[in-house]
């Protein structure tokens, strides 16, 4: 049975991977959800004191690229040259995502090593020549089968389409190399069976058992109606086919036939996070390429759900792409990272909308995040000259909230840590925010701050000192889904003087209850979370 990423032998590096993105254009929403939950993931992963590799990238040949280039009047060099640098890692830059490595494949350390693992899957015999006559989506850059395709209407009527990009496919017949991707169903299926959480979510399990059950056909690998790709290693006349050229960015990306301890350290990937309409490429064609090198499989493959906007999938054909930065220059980057995690359980498809967006801004950010903050800061300042005082009356609601950030501890670090359960692992977090208000509410300092005695001030203090202390919790779990806000948090607790850097704070010690010290100096500083100005236009 073929090891996956969860068995990997000596290996330190907890290894996450996104799609490489076609660079047909510019990104949008659909690509930044994948990548910024890749993000939120290995931050997570980091600041529980691992070590994180976290690879994302671009799939810069094929047809698809090529046709777009000519369109543009660029080569495809040209052209994937100026996506990457002005559209592509301006973003993730934009989005701080703290990546790892970027992969291009059209970089000489992806390209040699594809035509080595290609040329040795034919010097095993695990490649022939033959031909081939489908239907084939450019858009996916796939040959389709006929029970995939939809009937077009309209300006299509009397065409099959294409089920994810609604256009006709092309009808192709070529001279082809074959990978022997028959042969390796019983052992997928078995392999399937043996660690039931390699594909998630269930749903897509069973897509792929079902599919492959059915009995698999060999893959075509090699393209000869045109020549942007890697050219095949024995045969300059044919290209390899794209997907299998994309995949082996997971192994080349690492070290692959270059760099033997930092493969041996890295791979395989605990998480492949994708798209579900590139799923079969991801659980069915890469494993059996592994299988057939006798490599290590992936730990997860783990499929997210379409974006919608008004019952659509997100895409740049279906008219419905947003920028990212439409929205972060209105919402602000943070947020952005934060909503569509909280909104959308991943794994499924989520509908967006500027109103839904708009209204959990203001309720859960900025009225009981953002507020909470700026209360305790101004009555620290406000009773205390901005020094956190010491807790000495401590009673059952202390600890209650005690107990509350110990159990949203627990409860995030499984869901987002272990089960990439995202929204249940935000919501377990904002609960607290809702409880420590809850006990700010109840506790009415406003009204102990009265009490002149020492009992009344001891009282006082304690009531502040324990939302402080509950802040710092907060600052910490929240630091892989919002950095930005959360190191501002972090500096007006006064944390960074007496704790030290937010990002060297474990996850798992969030919840041990007193490390901020009394003494610290609190400082209210920006609204973590303004008020948002009428939308724009």
């Amino acid at each position: 049975m073929a090891a996956t990423g969860s068995e990997k032998q000596g290996a330190t590096a907890y290894y996450v991977s996104t799609p490489i993105y076609y660079v047909n254009d510019a990104p949008h929403l659909g690509h930044a959800y994948t990548t910024v939950a890749g993000d939120v993931l290995t931050r997570w992963h980091r600041q529980r004191g691992e070590k994180v590799w976290y690879l994302t990238g671009t799939d810069e040949h094929g047809q698809k690229i090529m046709r777009t280039a000519e369109a543009n009047n660029v080569t495809p060099q040209a052209w994937c040259d100026k996506l990457v640098e002005e559209a592509w890692k301006p973003l993730w830059e934009h989005l701080n995502i703290a990546n790892d490595d970027f992969i291009r494949t059209t970089e000489k350390r992806h390209t040699d090593r594809v035509q080595e693992f290609v040329q040795d899957l034919y010097d095993k015999g695990e490649i022939y020549k033959g031909g081939y006559e489908g239907p084939y989506c450019v858009g996916c850059e796939e040959y389709k089968l006929p029970g995939d395709l939809i009937d077009g209407e309209g300006e299509f009527a009397g065409q099959k389409l294409c089920p994810i990009h609604k256009k006709p496919v092309e009808l192709l017949k070529e001279e082809n190399y074959f990978f022997k991707l028959s042969e390796y169903g019983p052992k997928l299926l078995e392999f399937y069976a043996a660690n039931p959480g390699f594909i998630q979510p269930e749903s897509a399990r069973n897509e792929v058992v079902n599919f492959v059950e059915q009995g698999l056909q060999d893959l075509s690998i090699s393209r000869s109606t045109f020549d942007w790709g890697v050219p095949v290693p024995w045969d300059d006349k044919h290209v390899i086919y794209v997907w299998i050229d994309a995949l082996l960015n997971y192994a080349t990306a690492v070290g692959y036939g270059a760099n033997q301890e930092k493969f041996d350290g890295t791979f395989p990937a605990d998480v492949h996070l994708i798209g579900k309409d590139i799923l079969r490429f991801h659980s069915v064609i890469w494993p059996a390429m592994l299988m057939a090198q006798g490599l290590p499989l992936p730990g997860k493959v783990v499929a997210n759900g379409w974006l919608m906007v008004g019952g659509e999938k997100m895409s740049k054909s279906n008219l419905t792409g947003i920028k990212p930065q439409d929205l972060t220059s209105h919402f602000g980057v943070d947020a952005y990272r934060w909503y569509f995690l909280r909104a959308i359980a991943y794994g499924s498809d989520g509908s967006f909308s500027w109103e839904d967006f708009t209204a959990r801004y203001t309720s859960e950010l900025a009225n009981d995040y953002g507020n909470l903050a700026s209360r305790v800061a101004a009555m620290v300042g406000k009773y205390f000259g901005g020094t956190l005082p010491e807790a000495t009356a401590a009673g059952d609601a202390e600890r209650a909230v005690q107990e509350g950030l110990a159990k949203a501890v627990a409860t995030a670090d499984q869901k987002i840590g272990e089960e990439l359960d995202f929204q249940s692992g935000i919501l377990a977090i904002f609960d607290f925010v809702k409880q420590v208000n809850g006990y700010i509410t109840e506790q009415e300092p406003w009204k102990v701050a009265k009490d002149t005695t020492p009992e009344g001030q001891a009282r006082l203090a304690t009531i502040l000192y324990t939302a402080a202390e509950a802040l710092r919790g907060v600052a910490v779990l929240l630091n892989a889904v919002m950095p930005e806000t959360s190191q501002s948090l972090w500096e007006s607790l006064g944390a960074e003087e007496s704790l030290g850097a937010l990002a060297d704070q474990k996850v798992q010690d969030a919840g041990a209850w007193g490390a901020l010290p009394a003494g610290a100096t609190v400082t209210k500083g920006a609204v973590l979370f303004p008020r948002l100005e009428e939308k724009p236009a």
